[in-house]
């Protein structure tokens, strides 16, 4: 029943090295290796005895009043050691490394020194500088001894060389990995979720100014003016006030249009599966509902799933062309999933083609979710929805 798609729990994938291309022995590359590998040397010694410096004259006074915070000013600094060795990787070696999240500001001394003393990117770039004088000073005189009488196999052993340099770079200088990726993810998606929000408080904003707004203004002047009438042509004022309340009644039409945009009431008080199919019965599309559920979601996620599935529902009536459609909302273990489908012309896409699905796929990727579209030219086209499951409370 569910469509093939990637796995939404994993986070976005981590930079990784450029297609590898045919190189020749002695071309750009090996000539980009052999200048890091004899820099080795030199960056290998600040970086060693900037670790040994500030770690043991930080551990030393440690006792003192003064100890801590040199330690902590010491990782500091070495932030800045890892930025220019990643910076040397991806200029000579080509090596893509992320670069780590800045620490957060700290409101106070303290938290400024428990901050920098438990930061572990600073730690793993003071261990690279610890164990790169040794690797450096062996780069140094192989590349050196290399250059001058192993000329014919000083491309392989460059390569060989900057291989493990490369490892090296990424096992010590990478970001934290799941922690370090998650955080630039979920910044992301705060962004997302502020654009969201803004965009959807102008709609309503939009929609109370040129609806409601200015038909109950309309409405204020055809009474003013049928109150002057009232006694010179009582017939003209009645059919005024008779036009008044039918403007009233489109304007609560309006206003209550509005609040089901907001926030449905039969999704509060019946739950997902009613509100699904009164937005099925408003579909210019004859469309089937079919929600399996034992439960149902926290208020969050089954607001998202309700405005998915319209948003899903007002792409079949405007766009596809179909004759039917279909939803169908089930769970699989921690995953709610919506599943829309038509046979309509198809060709829907995620980046781009007017259907709004790519606004959608960045609402759903704010939490954790994933949209997946299969619309081949012809059609069918079927979209599947992830979203987290969790449970409501109370």
């Amino acid at each position: 029943m569910t469509a093939d798609h990637p796995s939404p729990s994993s986070p976005a994938a981590a930079a990784v090295d450029p297609p590898a291309r045919r190189r020749t022995a002695y071309g750009k590359e090996t000539w980009k290796e052999i200048s890091f590998l004899l820099l080795n040397l030199p960056t290998a010694l600040v970086g060693f005895v900037y670790a040994v410096t500030s770690v043991v004259v930080g551990v030393a006074l440690s006792v003192t009043v003064v100890g801590l915070p040199l330690l902590a000013a010491g990782l500091a600094g070495a932030r800045g050691i890892g930025r220019s060795e990643r910076a040397r990787a991806r200029g000579l070696l080509d090596v893509e490394v992320a670069e780590p999240s800045p620490l957060p500001r700290a409101g106070g001394a303290l938290p400024w020194l428990w901050t920098r003393l438990k930061d572990p990117v600073a730690w793993r770039t003071q261990l690279y500088g610890l164990i790169r004088l040794p690797w450096g000073v062996v780069t140094f005189s192989v590349t050196l001894v290399s250059l001058v009488a192993l000329w014919p196999v000083l491309p392989f052993i460059a390569r060989g060389l900057a291989a493990a340099d490369r490892g090296m770079v990424r096992g010590l200088l990478s970001p934290s990995d799941e922690l370090e990726r998650r955080i630039a993810e979920l910044e992301s998606d705060r962004g997302v979720v502020v654009d969201t929000a803004a965009a959807d408080l102008r709609r309503i904003e939009r929609d109370l100014h040129d609806g409601a707004q200015a038909r109950l203004v309309a409405l204020a002047m055809g009474l003013g003016l049928a109150k002057e009438k009232l006694h010179e042509d009582p017939d003209a004022a009645a059919a005024m006030v008779a036009e008044a309340h039918g403007e009233v009644k489109l304007a609560l039409q309006e206003l209550r249009d509005l609040a089901r945009g907001i926030h449905p009431a039969v999704l509060t008080d019946r739950g997902l599966g009613a509100a699904l199919s009164s937005l099925a019965g408003r579909c210019t599309v004859p469309a089937t509902v079919t929600v399996d559920l034992d439960e149902r979601p926290a208020e969050a996620i089954e607001g998202i799933a309700y405005f998915t599935v319209s948003e899903l529902l007002q792409n079949v009536s405007k766009h596809a062309r179909a004759r039917s459609a279909s939803v169908e909302v089930w769970r699989a273990k921690d995953r709610l999933l919506l599943q829309v489908r038509d046979d309509g012309v198809g060709g829907a896409r995620l980046d781009g083609g007017g259907t709004g699905l790519a606004g959608l796929a960045e609402r759903l990727g704010a939490v954790d979710g994933v949209l997946v579209v299969e619309s081949p030219g012809g059609g069918p086209t079927t979209v599947t929805a992830e979203l987290p499951w969790r449970a409501r409370r109370g």
